[in-house]
């Protein structure tokens, strides 16, 4: 029963076989390029591992697609799949298009953003201006500490958004210099 499941489908297991490898070659590639210009930049770990996450997922679904092909689903079968599946997927990220927005900032902040964890950056906001120094850099959010201690979160769509100046570089390094050293307070 195997045999004639394999005699019979030959031909796409074949070509299945090829797209995976394919896919998992170019992930590889991906993962790697993205993983040097990170580092490049000085971007932390966190983030890196965050994109290649979301490369991942893209590529996987881009496989599923190629696979249904492969085996024999009409591209307007696979349409309506789509359409519905992405119709119910706007309506809710509609109601949430926040999170939505927050995630793709995140994305362009991870290739083009001039500012890293350990900067001290101040944010030109008329209702509630912030200096601060960036703690971490996360996928819908930074988290930016105070002068006086606090922990504040700041919406990564807002960053692009507003206008931000570099105070001081790697401000965080020159911050824990001074605490451990008792001489410098």
């Amino acid at each position: 029963m195997l045999l004639n499941i394999f005699k019979n489908y030959q031909k796409e297991l074949i070509i299945s076989t090829i797209v995976l490898l394919s896919l998992l070659i170019l992930r590889y590639i991906i993962h790697l390029t993205i993983t040097k210009v990170a580092r490049n930049n000085g971007i932390n770990e966190a983030r890196i591992r965050l994109v290649r996450r979301y490369v991942t997922v893209f590529l996987f679904f881009i496989a599923l697609l190629i696979e249904s092909i492969v085996f024999g689903t009409e591209i307007r079968e696979i349409a309506l799949i789509f359409s519905s599946i992405f119709a119910v997927i706007g309506i809710g990220l509609f109601a949430i298009w926040s999170i939505l927005s927050n995630i793709t900032s995140g994305i362009i902040m991870f290739f083009n953003f001039p500012y890293k964890v350990g900067d001290k950056i101040a944010i030109h906001d008329k209702d509630f201006p912030v200096t601060a120094i960036i703690e971490d850099i996360r996928a819908f959010q930074l988290f930016l500490r105070l002068e006086n201690g606090h922990l504040v979160t700041y919406p990564n769509n807002l960053m692009l958004q507003k206008a931000v100046t570099l105070v001081e570089k790697d401000a965080i390094e020159v911050f824990s210099k001074n605490d451990s050293n008792p001489e410098a307070l």
